[in-house]
């Protein structure tokens, strides 16, 4: 169990075996309970039997609502003494007796209630007996006798106030005065030449307690030392070992000091989880180790995370707990444990067939819904309701949920939350079908499950403690899960589900799950529409916990909020684009993929590959060479800005445009330029090649479109189409898409340009798609069915290339677009803008899926997808990685900025112009 191993890091066995010695831990407080200092000291026996006086040797441990006493013998049970149930709390004083044994200061307990915890050392609930008893402890180190006596007379006067709000205030007071005259020893630091940088007072969150103490960064690590120097004396992270760090919130308030760090790249349990009581320490303590993390602020998003997982580099398992992880959901914080779908709807076959649709759950649904029928119960009683409304009277994840899965693993955290019972049996987790039959049939049931579902400890579902749980009504006792007759035993269980959330038919779904449980379907109209309405309390911003004046009600409603369950912060605002094709993700998956990637997608070619495949093979093996690009010839036949280059099929001309109004025209073989021609005196702004490579087509600030005929050397045409100049063009199956800052995109029907007998009257006007302002780039699919535009204002805006309807409209960047392309798979549009911004848009959902903030304008570029080839305003080319936003190569290429890029289909030749007006072909070495 994930959260046990951070909590009992000491131990060498997750699960702790039934034999050794009980050890004390904080689950034996009551919640919000602190622990605050310990004494070595003997319990001695007053009862009237014949052990009267005999002497228990154990640590006595002061908490802020109790008295506990653990015995070094485990055979004697832990001794719980609530400080409410104490009339009276004194002082024994010391006597020397010269005819007597001499008989040491003491204290001196008489209480209407003690609990005995872990009789015979098991595991098992509590014993509560009640009666006036007295108890006495004295303490080795007798000169602390009188101070532990005052310390308890003032915990034991907070416990008895009326109000729990000023029970509260009065304990925390009591902290807050510990803390404040302690500090953090820096012996403890792990070299001498550490310089600390900050020290400050925190708690470590852990599953349903907190304890608090001291922070201490230094240059070199974080540490936490325990005020009471427990589960030990300090904890140790070094700060190059960090790899990701999150600001949390608990109780559903945004601005708590929470952070967590995590060490490891996947897991979704944290190294540390600490809550600050200064939002500025939190701030400077996560600033701080910011800076140890490279390209911390843009890695870890959840765009990027998308990204990732669409293009196949994440699995289904590890993007849900990142979602999770950036939803604030902790395996430190069970009112926030990460939720993971159920996946399966069969629990009934010998066998599990995961090419049948009806094998698996409807993620397009909450679990409250999948059942019709008692669907129509909860919407008639919903439509009935008063104001705040609300489907479901329970939540999907709660504290209560999470240990009741966890139960056999976590039995001491279950006896913590419901004050040393278990549940009924005939209510525990004992069998997989029966639980999911509850969840599609209970009144009141609407759980999802949890990622040990999807691991490979099957402990948690297997009685190895040998716990006793209970008899149900039927006669059984709870004992293991019974599991599904399509798992032969607990392992191949975790397998076959596993391979469930990795299946084809979930990939293809689970975006519609995310949009309920992180994204726009979570709340609001859409979350009525799909019948995801819970309780207001388990939404954030819905209560202002600090509005509330009377502390026992604001304590109450913080309780409320902690144990009912709590909805994740919203991720998504707009619908999650769905998982791309594994036969994609084979083509396009680098050799470098992750090996989730590599199970689900295997990329080796067949024997039978189409051409197609081939040559996607040699795109990705070129993208995959991209970084060792050389310069192999230079040329500067332009005085000012290249703006276009357009090469022929067989690459044996190539054309450049340029801002000094001139087209150019370099011949491969002859490795010069043969010609050069001007149609205005005004900057030429884009070229293109239009079919069998006879006619050149040209764009000019002139608002005017020249076509040149290369078999002729002369102009062909004059297509005066717009009111200001014409920025870009398309070309697709004789159709002409011209972009303009004349705020529109025209489209036009051109037949063939291949003889001198072409006029205008032939160009005829198809569609003019209307902007809000100036259009400056233009790019189509490969097949011709998509159009993308990138205005002034920057605006990113995707057509219909055949109805030319408007499919999205994301105002997506702070400055003009330079450039907007599509991926390969048509999916994604990279944007380039004056903003030094490039950003991802998924072409489905209008979604921005990644941004990546540059030291400088991106002009142009190329991409496969993942990868980009941009030109900057430095006149570097810079090889993007955008699954991991890092820059992998600076390519040092032109002296001002690279303002136009080509790359053939085979991604074996690129060529750049810039403003320096040189042209630079390029090939990649390998």
């Amino acid at each position: 169990m994930a959260f046990l191993q951070r909590q009992e890091r000491n131990k060498e066995s997750l699960i702790m075996q039934i034999t050794v010695k009980h050890i004390f831990s904080l689950l034996l407080l009551d919640l919000e309970e602190y622990y605050f200092e310990q004494h070595t000291a003997h319990r001695i026996s007053s009862s009237s039997r014949k052990d009267k006086g005999r002497k228990v040797r154990g640590s006595l441990k002061i908490c802020s609502r109790s008295i506990i006493f653990d015995p070094d013998d485990f055979k004697e049970p832990i001794l719980k003494i609530p400080l409410r149930d104490c009339s009276r709390i004194e002082l024994v004083e010391e006597e020397n007796n010269p005819f007597a044994e001499r008989r040491p200061p003491a204290v001196c307990v008489l209480s209407a209630q003690v609990i005995f915890i872990k009789e015979g050392n098991i595991i098992g609930p509590y014993r509560n007996e009640r009666g006036s008893q007295k108890w006495t402890f004295q303490l080795e180190v007798y000169s602390k006798t009188e101070d532990v006596v005052q310390t308890l007379l003032q915990l034991h006067r907070a416990s008895c106030l009326e109000k729990l709000g000023d029970q509260a205030a009065m304990i925390a007071a009591n902290l807050q005065s510990r803390l404040a005259r302690t500090s953090f020893d820096k012996n403890c630091f792990q070299s001498v030449c550490e310089r600390p940088h900050l020290e400050c007072a925190a708690e470590m969150v852990l599953p349903l307690v907190c304890n608090p103490g001291h922070v201490c960064i230094t240059d070199e690590s974080l540490y936490f030392q325990p005020l009471n120097g427990y589960p030990e004396q300090v904890i140790h992270i070094k700060l190059h070992a960090v790899r990701r760090i999150y600001k949390r919130r608990h109780g559903l308030r945004p601005l708590t000091q929470g952070l967590e760090v995590f060490c490891t790249e996947n897991d979704f349990c944290s190294d540390i989880y600490l809550k600050f009581y200064s939002p500025a320490d939190r701030d400077e303590v996560y600033g701080y180790t910011a800076t140890f993390l490279e390209n911390h602020v843009t890695e870890h998003t959840a765009e990027s995370y998308m990204l990732q997982w669409q293009r196949g580099l994440l699995s289904n398992y590890q993007y849900l707990l990142h979602l999770n992880n950036l939803a604030d959901r902790s395996c430190n914080d069970l009112s926030q444990y990460p939720v993971l779908p159920w996946i399966i709807a069969d629990y009934s076959s010998g066998q599990l067939d995961m090419t049948n649709p009806a094998t698996f759950r409807d993620l397009s649904k909450p679990v409250g819904a999948l059942n019709p029928e008692r669907l129509d119960r909860l919407l008639s009683r919903y439509t009935a309701m008063p104001e705040p409304r609300f489907m479901y009277g329970s939540h999907y994840s709660s504290p209560g949920y999470v240990l009741f899965y966890l139960v056999r693993v976590a039995p001491e955290h279950m006896l913590c939350l419901q004050n040393g019972r278990y549940d009924h049996p005939d209510r525990m987790f004992s069998s997989i079908s029966e639980t999911w039959k509850n969840c599609l049939e209970g009144a009141t049931d609407f759980k999802e499950l949890i990622p040990e579902f999807f691991g490979d400890d099957s402990s948690f579902l297997e009685n190895k403690l040998r716990l006793d749980l209970g008899r149900k009504q039927s006669g059984s006792f709870v004992g293991d899960v019974v599991l599904p007759p399509w798992a032969s035993d607990f392992g191949d269980f975790l397998q076959k589900h596993r391979s469930a959330l990795e299946s084809q038919l979930v990939s293809e779904n689970l975006h519609q799950w995310i949009d309920l449980v992180f994204g726009y379907k979570q709340r609001g109209s859409h979350a009525v529409a799909a019948h995801n309405v819970f309780h207001p309390l388990t939404y954030e911003g819905s209560v202002d916990c600090e509005s509330i004046e009377d502390p026992d009600q604001r304590i109450a409603m913080l309780t409320q909020i902690l144990e009912f369950g709590q909805t994740p912060r919203q991720l998504f605002s707009s619908p999650h684009p769905q998982r791309m094709a594994p036969r994609f993700l084979a083509m396009t998956r680098s050799p470098s993929s992750g090996s989730a990637a590599s199970e689900l997608c295997p990329a080796s070619p067949c024997g039978d590959s189409s051409f197609e495949d081939l040559t996607e093979e040699s795109r990705r093996l070129g993208w995959a060479n991209m970084g060792n690009l050389e310069p192999v010839h230079r040329h500067r036949v332009h005085k000012e800005a290249v703006t276009g280059i357009a090469v022929t099929r067989d690459g044996s001309a190539v054309f450049s445009t340029s801002q000094d109004s001139t087209l150019k025209m370099f011949s491969r073989e002859m490795k010069d330029f043969q010609r050069s021609m001007s149609f205005s005196n005004m900057a030429l702004s884009s070229c293109l090649m239009l079919a069998e490579d006879e006619t050149v087509a040209c764009s000019s600030w002139d608002n005017n479109i020249y076509f040149y005929s290369v078999p002729y050397g002369r102009r062909l045409d004059t297509l005066m189409g717009h009111d200001d100049a014409v920025s870009q063009m398309c070309w697709c199956e004789e159709r002409l898409y011209s972009a303009s800052w004349d705020s529109t995109v025209k489209v036009w029907r051109c037949p063939s340009m291949n003889s001198s007998s072409h006029r205008r009257s032939q160009f005829e006007l198809l569609a003019e798609l209307e902007h809000d302002s100036g259009v400056n780039t233009l790019s189509l699919t490969a097949a011709g069915t998509l159009l993308v535009s990138g205005c002034k204002d920057g605006t990113v805006s995707i057509w219909d290339a055949d109805s030319y309807a408007s499919l999205q409209q994301v105002h997506c960047h702070d400055g003009t677009v330079h450039h907007a392309a599509f991926s390969p798979d048509s999916r994604h549009v990279l944007s380039a803008a004056a903003d030094s911004c490039m950003k991802v848009t998924d072409v489905q959902t209008g979604m921005v899926m990644s941004s990546v903030k540059a030291e400088e304008e991106q002009r142009c570029f190329c991409w496969d997808g993942s990868s980009v080839l941009c030109g900057g305003q430095s006149g570097d080319l810079l090889l993007w990685d955008l699954l991991s936003n890092t820059i992998t190569r600076r390519i040092p290429a032109h002296s001002g900025a690279v303002t136009a890029i080509w790359m053939n289909e085979l991604c074996a030749t690129v060529i750049t112009g810039g403003e320096d007006g040189q042209t630079i072909f390029w090939r990649l070495h390998s």
